[in-house]
């Protein structure tokens, strides 16, 4: 089974790849500017509820998931800086 995260990158991959075959089709077909707009609009709702669906089937403790820490470590800030002195 796969997470939530890995679940909403594979849903924007997804809407990405359809957003690049929409500008591709204007690119190369006249599409009216409105059409367009309505279309990448429409795909936009679509997505944020596929997120809520998404959102209501997963378990609370799981969409609490604790975030990592990204701040890097004293140690390896000084590391680095040392590293990178002339």
């Amino acid at each position: 089974m796969i997470t939530v995260a890995e679940a909403k990158n594979l849903i924007n991959d997804i809407f990405e790849e359809e957003a690049l075959v929409i500008g591709g089709l204007a690119a190369v077909h006249e599409m009216d500017d409105d059409l367009i707009w309505r279309l990448i609009k429409n795909l936009d709702v679509i997505r944020s509820k596929a997120f809520h669906r998404l959102q209501d089937r997963t378990p609370k403790s799981e969409s609490l998931e604790k975030k990592p820490n990204l701040k890097p470590h004293p140690a390896i800030e000084d590391f680095l800086r040392n590293l990178r002195r002339p």
